[in-house]
């Protein structure tokens, strides 16, 4: 994806910024608009039903008349939420578990690595709908089986940063000043590694946005009265056939800006971290 949407016509300088102000309206876009609307997803008015974008409506309206302006940026808002929750707890469990295998060696990191290849040799879809189909509408279920699929990306980032570093110098020398194991990680080698959490981090957010309107879009993610990026876009599937094509449309080009933006800057995020960590080698 990266690579599709580099950019590469634009001069670097002019590409950062059009990234960055694409996020900060779409972030905006989505923390504004509820917050000064204050509208009730569940209140329905069908005399303003599928109208058009206009004057009364910017992005039109719903079957129900919702007004989509205001209704994307809440679906928005809550997949922005899910995905960010699903990311951070990917990385603490990355981060354990990697930190785990990469100081311990032997037995364990043997046994962390084949549960990761494990995972990783699943489909990570059809681990989603076997979870939150159980638990259909839980907003718990879909964090913790995006959780499940995401965190082992994280793990061997950090295992291959701690087993890169566990021998180095500064680390010897701790080791003979006395310092236990526990604070030789928690000093030395989470920071030696945050780097690339970080990356790992921001690159996660899309992916698990995907995801999540994935499953929201076969019906087994989010109940409707909480409208995200997925259930919008399942809304529009009848909505298309009889000509509403603001349903679709709307949803869409916020699902790709917020993508493509927050990877564009997970990019330049790892440009510039692994510039800084050459350059300090």
């Amino acid at each position: 994806m990266l690579k599709i949407f580099s950019l590469s016509r634009t001069p670097p300088g002019l590409s950062a910024i059009l990234t960055w102000m694409t996020f900060m309206v779409v972030a905006g876009y989505a923390i504004v608009v509820p917050w000064v609307s204050h509208v009730d997803p569940l209140i329905t008015d069908f005399s303003m039903a599928d109208l058009p974008p206009g004057k009364d409506a910017l992005f039109g309206t719903d079957a129900e008349g919702h007004d989509l302006f205001i209704r994307v940026a809440q679906g928005l808002r809550i997949s922005l939420v899910i995905s960010l929750v699903t990311a951070t707890t990917s990385c603490l469990f990355g981060v354990v578990l990697g930190t785990l295998a990469g100081m311990s060696g032997g037995w364990v990191d043997r046994i962390i690595m084949r549960i990761t290849d494990g995972i990783n040799a699943l489909p990570h879809l059809l681990i989603g709908i076997l979870i939150v189909s159980l638990f259909k509408g839980s907003v718990i279920a879909i964090i913790a089986s995006l959780t499940l699929t995401h965190w082992t990306y994280i793990a061997r980032v950090v295992r291959a940063q701690i087993i890169g570093v566990r021998h180095a110098e500064f680390i010897e020398a701790a080791w003979l000043s006395g310092m236990n194991r526990w604070r030789i990680i928690r000093v030395h080698l989470i920071p030696a590694a945050l780097g690339q959490t970080l990356i790992g981090l921001v690159l996660l957010i899309p992916h698990t946005i995907w995801h999540e309107s994935t499953l929201s879009f076969l019906g087994l993610g989010l109940p409707p009265h909480m409208p995200s990026l997925g259930t919008l876009l399942s809304s529009a599937q009848g909505a298309l056939l009889l000509g509403q094509w603001w349903m679709l449309l709307f949803p869409c080009l916020l699902l790709i800006a917020t993508t493509v933006s927050v990877s564009l800057i997970g990019g330049m995020l790892k440009n510039r971290i692994t510039g800084h960590q050459e350059t300090l080698r």
